[in-house]
């Protein structure tokens, strides 16, 4: 198995759901939020949770809780949330929940087909949160809609797809906040791969091929592709969110399709990129491959793997996708081209304070 390594599907489940802290950034009908620049030397923090029920409003509400409490007196910049709930009405309840505790106008998001973190995996009737805080992180988000492709295919659209989704990209790109300490984008669209790719390639036709990117498409089955922007549910739609400080990231990707390799691309992308990280380790992001999922004869056995390399302290919030965004494995990359859209990959980002001068 070849592999990539750079330094700095199945079941109906949901991933990127954003919610920040209130009263901050630019009005609703400009797609975008953002929160105040990050101080230099604040404090970063970052913590998950994971809680399963049949109940979705409660299950949602109970983690968004559990969250603030992990949290303790460190602000939100952000909150990443990863759920698994089978129809929209559900998904509805679960929002509710959450918002019952954190602010509605600043929920954003996309569907995957379940999560895992250090406490184990979920697939359906679960959520997992992470909570990204402190004055060290600030955070911009857009949204772009009715990019037009989520009913096309690539069989009889393809030019028309290429050409819309880099588009949408770099309109997308474009609309957040520019800054000299940008360090990560996390994208989630409506774009099942291997139409992320073009996404992506519209978002660098801004950023540059060499920024840090990492995200994942939102699931297709069962009608259930959905894009979250300040509560509402969207179809056809990307969001992105930036993260900036005076912290660095470290990313890797692997590809695989049988369990034996599943396992061993999973222990040895988390490992390449914990070494390519020169400094303190705050959190890990894993962009993980639905398909990948079902290749495993048993589902944990991929996140004991990752721990066998990051250890089980590190916070760790994983999702399961329809298409993953990062850095692709040796077979499919690019000169000069950190990130990429595919699929069948796990995408990993440390990220961390750098090591002293």
């Amino acid at each position: 198995m070849k592999r990539c390594m750079i330094g700095t599907h199945l079941f109906a489940c949901t991933l990127l759901l954003i919610a920040v802290a209130p009263g901050l950034g630019a009005p609703p009908d400009e797609d975008t939020w953002s929160t105040p620049p990050a101080k230099p030397g604040g404090k970063i923090v970052l913590k998950v949770v994971l809680a399963s029920g049949d109940d979705p409003f409660s299950t949602g509400k109970s983690a968004a809780k559990a969250l603030l409490k992990k949290m303790g007196d460190v602000p939100l910049a952000a909150v990443i949330v990863s759920e698994c709930f089978e129809d929209d009405p559900q998904k509805a309840k679960l929002i509710a929940g959450i918002c019952e505790v954190l602010p509605e106008d600043r929920v954003v998001g996309g569907s995957t087909y379940g999560s895992f973190n250090q406490k184990g995996c979920s697939d359906f009737d679960s959520v997992s949160l992470l909570g990204i805080g402190g004055e060290g992180v600030s955070v911009s988000a857009a949204l772009v809609r009715e990019m037009g492709t989520s009913k096309l295919t690539l069989e009889e659209h393809r030019s028309r797809v290429e050409r819309q989704l880099r588009d949408a990209g770099a309109k997308l790109a474009k609309k957040l906040r520019k800054t000299k300490q940008d360090r990560l984008m996390i994208l989630a669209a409506d774009a099942h791969s291997p139409k992320n790719q073009f996404l992506v390639e519209g978002v660098q036709q801004v950023t540059g091929q060499a920024f840090p990117i990492t995200g994942g498409s939102v699931n297709k089955n069962a009608g259930q592709a959905v894009v979250y922007f300040q509560g509402q549910a969207l179809r056809d739609c990307a969001v992105a969110l930036m993260l900036s400080g005076d912290f660095t990231v470290s990313l890797s990707g692997r590809r695989a399709k049988d369990n034996d390799a599943v396992i061993r691309t999973a222990r040895e992308g988390a490992a390449e990129a914990l070494a390519h990280f020169h400094g303190k380790p705050i959190g890990v992001l894993a962009f993980n491959c639905a398909g990948r999922r079902s290749k495993l004869d048993k589902m944990e056995d991929e996140l004991t793997a990752i721990q066998k390399s990051l250890g089980k302290d590190l916070p760790l919030f994983g999702c399961y996708c329809a298409g993953e965004i990062g850095p692709v494995d040796a077979s499919e990359k690019k000169e000069g081209v950190l990130s990429g859209g595919t699929g069948w990959h796990v995408m990993f980002t440390i990220i961390g304070r750098p090591s002293a001068e």
